[in-house]
């Protein structure tokens, strides 16, 4: 009979997954794997902010996640330095940053390695809660924005044209991930979170023929990565963020063996 913990890990896992498979989708159409792992980056620091001014770590992250992407957008108005090289130096520093400031917390116990890999077996029930709240939360506005957001995505000028402020959907979008890094955080850590975002998103746009069956689909995969990755580190004793990982991997090469004709849904030609 499994504990209660592991069965609080799967409802927790499920739901993050039907958050981050939709949102991926928009990462891999956007080609912002990296920005991903920017975000990702700055959780860390916003952990140690939070410890320092004694607030809500959730609020913190994202706080933080906000912020960063903020910085870049700015940073981007400037055209002094290209994107990627922005990004590096965002990502890197802010780790690192975050990094030296744990380092000054003599004071408090932190557990590093759970930050950095997560530890969904410690979901508790009101972890759940907030997976749940901010995952309905998040999903509503990629919905009521999905049009504009798919828009801004295959063509920013024809958005733009059509009346649709890409660049409003870009901010929405940033700060939907800076919402699903901070919630996401705990379960699989700051290291893996992009792991989550991407792998089954890719996965989904191969067997995939519309942009919604995508996201549809990489929700799906999500959940079922969760689902093998953390029986797969019951089995093994291994490490359960790392093993959801391996699983969706594992799922993703299992879809190359597949032809590439879509699976789900009819085939159209779209810019996603």
């Amino acid at each position: 009979m499994l504990g209660d913990f592991f069965t609080r890990a799967l409802v927790a896992g499920v739901g993050l997954a039907a958050v981050t498979g939709p949102l991926g989708c928009f990462v891999v159409w956007r080609r912002m794997a990296y920005f991903g792992d920017t975000m990702a980056h700055s959780a860390l620091l916003g952990v140690a902010i939070s410890i320092l001014l004694s607030i809500n770590m959730t609020l913190g992250v994202f706080a933080v996640a906000a912020l960063v992407a903020g910085a870049l957008l700015l940073l981007q108005r400037q055209n002094t330095l290209s994107t990627d090289a922005l990004l590096g130096i965002l990502s890197h520093s802010s780790l690192a940053v975050g990094l030296v400031l744990v380092g000054f917390l003599t004071q408090v116990r932190i557990d590093l390695m759970g930050f950095l890999f997560g530890d969904i077996l410690a979901v508790s029930t009101e972890d759940i809660l907030i997976i749940y709240g901010g995952g309905i939360a998040i999903l509503v506005l990629l919905a009521l924005n999905w049009r504009p957001l798919l828009a801004a995505t295959v063509s920013p000028e024809l958005a733009e044209a059509e009346g649709l402020k890409p660049e409003i959907s870009r901010i929405l979008l940033m700060l939907l991930m800076a919402s699903v890094i901070a919630i996401a955080m705990k379960l699989v850590g700051v290291l893996l979170i992009t792991s989550l975002l991407i792998i089954p998103a890719a996965t989904a746009r191969r067997l995939s023929a519309t942009p919604e069956i995508m996201a549809l689909v990489a929700a799906v995969l999500g959940a079922a990565s969760v689902i093998a990755g953390l029986y797969g580190s019951l089995t093994w004793d291994t490490a359960s963020g790392p093993s959801i990982v391996v699983a969706a991997l594992l799922i993703f090469l299992l879809s190359l063996t597949v032809p590439t004709a879509r699976l789900f849904g009819r085939r159209e030609n779209h810019g996603a």
